[in-house]
């Protein structure tokens, strides 16, 4: 299951080892196709490989500005706190599997 984070948990939990980061709304519909297939994504991987976040923009607005996020949904895949690729819009499973695979 996808954690939820906040601007006041962020470096916290992304800063050590592979993290991908969804900047998500609940008001958004793109942002609810992609939910899905993160939790699917979450299911396979084991947290020590991959761990999946989410963080709702309107909730915690500091740190996707300081990502420079306008439109969402974002993906965001840190390695070692350091971003490593990002993606905007919706993306396949396949295409997340690849993103990280490239990263592990």
């Amino acid at each position: 299951m996808t954690e939820a984070i906040t601007d006041k948990d962020f470096a916290e939990v992304t800063d050590k080892g592979l993290v991908l980061i969804d900047f998500w709304a609940t008001w958004c519909g793109p942002c609810r196709m992609q939910g899905p297939i993160l939790e699917q994504l979450s299911e396979e991987y084991d947290e020590d490989e991959v761990k999946i976040v989410k963080m709702d923009v309107d909730e915690n607005p500091e740190t996707p500005a300081s990502f420079g996020i306008m439109s969402i949904p974002t993906l965001i895949l840190k390695k070692d706190g350091e971003v490593v690729e990002k993606a905007v819009g919706v993306q396949s499973k396949d295409q997340l599997k690849a993103m990280i695979a490239s990263h592990m």
